[in-house]
C-alpha cells in the first residue's frame, strides 16, 4: 500500500513539474515573440541600466531595510497595548476601551499611503516643539500607526480565543485582572497568533515602499529619479528584485514556521 502511494506521489510531482515547465516556456515565448519585445526589453531589462542604477538603488534599499527594522520593533510593543487596552474588563476601563475602539476603527479605514502622506507632509509644517520634524521620522510613524491598528485587533482574536476560566482561574486565585492578561492570557493568546503576526511583517516589508512618496530617497525614490534622468525603467527592476530578496526568505519562513506550528499542535492533541 505504502509503496502504490509513493508511486502515485512520484507520477503526481512529474505531471506538476511538466505542466509549471510547460505553462512557464509558453508564458517566455509569447512574450519574447511579441513585436514589442525588444522596445520592452531595452526599455525594462537593459543589462548597462541595471548595473549603472544598482548602486544608487541599493543605496536607497539600505534605508527601507532600517524604516523597516524600526517599524517592526515599534509596532508589536504599541499593537499589544492598544490589545490590552480593549481587552480589559469593568466599567472603570470603558475610557481605555473606548480609546483603543476609535483608534483601530480611525487607523484600520485610512489608506496607508494617506497617512504616510498626512503624517510627512503635514505634521512637520507644525514645528512641533522637542519632536522631529524630518519626513522620515513622520513616514515611520505612519507606518507603525497603521500597522498597530491591524496588528492589535490580530492580538486581540488570541486573546478572545483564550477560554474565559483561564482568566477566571487567575482572578481565583488573587491576580489582579493586569496580572490576570500577563502571566495567563497573554503567553497563549500571543503564541496563538505569531503565524498571522508573521505575515504582516512580509506585508511591512513591500509598504516601507511608501515612505517615498513624502521624499525619503529610499530604493523606490532612487528608482525615480533614475529614470526622470535617463528615460529608462530598469531601475524600477533594480528595487523588485531587492525587495524580493527579502520579501521570498520572509515568506517561506513563515510557510516553515506555520506547518512546523501545525505539526506540534497536531501531536498535542494526539
Amino acid at each position: 500500500m505504502s509503496r502504490l502511494l509513493q508511486t502515485e506521489g512520484a507520477k503526481g510531482a512529474l505531471v506538476a513539474t511538466v505542466s509549471t515547465v510547460a505553462f512557464f516556456g509558453l508564458a517566455v515565448f509569447a512574450i519574447t515573440a511579441s513585436p514589442n519585445w525588444d522596445l520592452v526589453q531595452n526599455q525594462f531589462f537593459s543589462r548597462e541600466d541595471f548595473v549603472e542604477a544598482w548602486p544608487d538603488v541599493l543605496r536607497g534599499f539600505w534605508i527601507n531595510i532600517q524604516l523597516f527594522l524600526i517599524s517592526l520593533l515599534a509596532i508589536p510593543l504599541v499593537s499589544l497595548l492598544v490589545a490590552v487596552m480593549r481587552s480589559l474588563r469593568g466599567p472603570g476601563f470603558f475610557p481605555l476601551r473606548l480609546l483603543s475602539i476609535i483608534y483601530t476603527d480611525l487607523f484600520r479605514g485610512i489608506p496607508l499611503i494617506l497617512l504616510v502622506v498626512l503624517f510627512g507632509f503635514g505634521v512637520p509644517t507644525l514645528r512641533l516643539s522637542g519632536l522631529p520634524s524630518g519626513a522620515r521620522f513622520w513616514a515611520v510613524v505612519a507606518l507603525v500607526i497603521s500597522y498597530s491598528a491591524y496588528t492589535a485587533e490580530i492580538y486581540r482574536s488570541g486573546i478572545d480565543a483564550v477560554p474565559e476560566s483561564q482568566r477566571s482561574s487567575a482572578r481565583a486565585l488573587g491576580l489582579t485582572q493586569w496580572q490576570s492578561l500577563r502571566f495567563a492570557v497573554l503567553p497563549q493568546a500571543v503564541r496563538n497568533v505569531v503565524p498571522a503576526l508573521m505575515n504582516t511583517v512580509v506585508s511591512l516589508q513591500k509598504d516601507v515602499a511608501l515612505v517615498s512618496v513624502v521624499g525619503v530617497r529610499d530604493a523606490m525614490r532612487e528608482a525615480e529619479l533614475y529614470t526622470a534622468w535617463t528615460f529608462n525603467y530598469t531601475s524600477y527592476v533594480v528595487a523588485a528584485v531587492l525587495f524580493l530578496l527579502i520579501s521570498v526568505p520572509l515568506t517561506r519562513l513563515v510557510d516553515w514556521y506555520v506547518a512546523r506550528d501545525r505539526q506540534q499542535r497536531s501531536q498535542v492533541m494526539a
